[in-house]
This record gives structure tokens, sequence and C-alpha cells, in this order.
């Protein structure tokens, strides 16, 4: 989820229920700030919010069912994920590529920091930060070329 979503704000009492529930249920029931977890996001593929992902010995589905306290249940007590596909091996959130993915999305995030240190706290132009960040691609892929 992430804390400017509007649809994250809609399910947020049914997924709070949910996990007070979790017990009964006999599961673990959790959330994940995007925006505070970027490498988790990247890993997962997160694309639309809110995600959901059922979990069971190592084995990743994503939940594509309504989104009511009774539809959530039903899928847990009456083994519904059973049916669902499982996420392929490439694309599992344990695999060596989605490891790679993760990393790419805390790059992101690093390179966010440090256009708004350069923007912020230094009072560099917009457009010049633009313009360090191309001449610093550049030498990089010249020094790689060499």
């Amino acid at each position: 989820y992430a804390p400017w979503c509007p649809a994250c704000k809609q399910i947020e009492t049914t997924w709070e229920n949910f996990g007070k529930e979790s017990e009964r249920l006999d599961i673990t029931v959790g959330k994940v700030d995007v925006t505070q977890e970027p490498g988790l996001s990247g890993r997962f593929f997160v694309t639309t919010l809110p995600t959901i992902y059922h979990a069971n010995d190592g084995v990743f589905r994503r939940y594509r069912g309504s989104r009511t306290l009774e539809d959530l249940q039903g899928y847990v007590l009456e083994r519904k994920w059973e049916a669902v596909e499982p996420v392929a091996g490439w694309k599992s959130p344990s695999s060596i590529m989605m490891h790679g993915m993760a990393g790419l999305f805390h790059f992101s995030g690093w390179i966010r920091q440090i256009h708004s240190y350069l923007t912020g706290t230094l009072g560099i132009h917009v457009w010049i930060s633009y313009a360090i960040f191309i001449l610093a691609t550049l030498l990089i892929g010249l020094v790689q070329g060499l």
C-alpha cells in the first residue's frame, strides 16, 4: 500500500479487520508501505496498489478477488488459493531476477534522495541537477566502454 493511494485508504478498515481475524484463521497478515520499502515493491513487482499476495511455504500467489472481509476470509478458509496459479519461478520474490529488481528500486530511491539534496539542501536549480545526472550517466558509460 501507499499512504497517498485512495484505493488503499478504501480497503484499510477491511484489511485491519482481516488482520484481527488472523489468529483465528491461523495466518499472518501484514502490510508494507511501498514508499518506505521500495526494494520490496521491486521484489514483488508491484505495479498497482493495493497489491495483495498469499504466501505459503515459499510459494507466492497474487490475490485478485473481491476485497470484502468475507471474500478475504473465504480465500483462506475455503483454500481458494489452491486454484490460483503461483507466481512464475523467474518472477517469484525469492528469485535472483527479483533480487536484482529490488536493487534497481533501491537505486532509484537513492537517485531521488541525491536529487532532493541537490535541489533542496544545496539550492541547485532542477535542470542543473538533471544535467549532473546526465553527465554522470555519460561518464559512467564512457568509463565502462573503456
